[in-house]
């Protein structure tokens, strides 16, 4: 076997055209665009190369053929918030032969320590974690867009190389509408307490509205930084300009009433951002958005293909955390979804094992968990020790507890 970086045309098409072939008999798999693929590792497209880099390999059997594929990732910025000097790999694929997968392993390994890295995570992403994150271990069915899917045998591959579990995230699904289509009742205590909350004086909500894109950024901004700066390791203030290009990019697809914000006295405290299932559509197209395709997508969005929704990003201001104000939010998404018959099912992914609070409020709005990914650590220096990450987040808020 042979190990191949990534470097000419035929091999970029050969990254991408491999996992095509692995899945080609597999009804649950959906074919991510080749042109978003491409694009983590384009300089000109993907931001994080200003404060990283990225190289991708392929690997080919003695008679020339692609058997499997890997890419590793410095993020120095993430890098930089762990305890050590950490890295990663993704777009993992390879048949099922162990030597092969721990070629593929190896290989990103030596590169990383190259670089100095001690510590390597993975599956990940060259880019923030709502896309591409996480190994699929429970829950093989067909995935909502940017949920990774991967086959069954990859997870003795990364355990028995050495990889440790470092979280869990955990998908949960909830019907919209029953099969006799009709509007599934959210729980008596969550409607209770969203129309007290919505009452109160001084809450008000409001969903997304293009014209007022950059209004509702920096509301997102506002909310988000506090917020997630508790629970990422490697946490990054949300850039405002990155966030517009986000929603611009994926303007064909957003709902602007599945985009909605909870205010007091106008400052914004909540927001949740949920997106209808591209992967719905991506399914018939085969990586291609050729003009023909762009033909059939516009049909398949008029006609309604897409009936299920993933929540993607959200969260509550922690000041206003507590009081009902999630409740309240999808109290106004309820109502939406009476008025839209086509949305059948609703995913909430993904909620971390270190979150809680939030498995506790998708719990209460009778949501079920349906799939879990791993996000695995290698540590590579073997003197180190390994901590899970909700054992990190104890452990740092012990310190500052004790040194305040």
């Amino acid at each position: 076997m042979k190990v191949v970086e990534v470097k000419t045309k035929q091999d970029k098409k050969e990254f991408i055209d491999f996992p095509k072939e692995l899945y080609k008999a597999d009804p649950y798999w959906v074919c991510q665009l080749d042109s978003a693929i491409e694009s983590v590792f384009d300089l000109t497209k993907n931001h994080n190369f200003k404060h990283g880099e990225a190289i991708r390999w392929i690997l080919k059997d003695d008679n020339d053929h692609t058997i499997g594929r890997i890419a590793a990732f410095i993020d120095i910025v993430r890098s930089s918030a762990n305890r050590q000097p950490t890295g990663g790999i993704g777009f993992f694929e390879v048949v099922e032969n162990r030597e092969a997968a721990f070629i593929l392993f190896n290989t990103a390994l030596e590169w990383h320590i190259l670089h100095g890295i001690e510590a390597m995570d993975g599956p990940i992403n060259f880019g923030e974690n709502d896309n591409n994150w996480g190994l699929l271990v429970e829950g093989f069915m067909q995935q909502g867009f940017g949920m990774p899917y991967n086959k069954n045998y990859y997870r003795s591959f990364f355990e028995e190389f050495g990889f440790k579990n470092y979280f869990e995230q955990f998908s949960c699904h909830r019907e919209i509408r029953s099969e006799d289509n009709k509007i599934v009742q959210f729980p008596e205590r969550i409607m209770k307490i969203a129309e007290w909350l919505s009452r109160r004086p001084g809450y008000t909500f409001e969903h997304f509205e293009f014209r007022n894109k950059k209004k509702y950024i920096n509301d997102i901004a506002e909310i988000y930084n506090p917020t997630w700066s508790v629970f990422k390791e490697d946490f990054t203030p949300l850039d405002p300009l990155i966030l517009e290009e986000s929603l611009e990019k994926a303007k064909l697809i957003i709902d602007e009433k599945l985009i909605w914000f909870a205010y007091f006295n106008h400052k914004p405290i909540g927001f949740y951002v949920l997106f209808p299932d591209l992967n719905q559509i991506l399914k018939h197209f085969n990586g291609k958005l050729n003009l023909w395709n762009l033909l059939r997508f516009v049909y398949y969005k008029a006609t309604h293909e897409m009936t299920r929704i993933r929540a993607v990003v959200g969260g509550v201001h922690p000041t206003y955390q507590n009081n009902g104000v999630e409740s309240a939010i999808f109290l106004q998404l309820y109502n939406v979804f009476k008025l839209k018959p086509w949305y059948k099912e609703l995913e909430l992914s993904w909620v971390g094992d270190y979150n809680p609070k939030m498995i506790a409020i998708y719990e209460a709005l009778g949501a079920t968990k349906v799939k879990t990914h791993i996000t695995y650590r290698y540590m590579i220096n073997a003197k180190l020790p390994f901590m899970r990450f909700k054992d990190e987040m104890s452990y740092k808020q012990e310190f500052k507890t004790g040194s305040s």
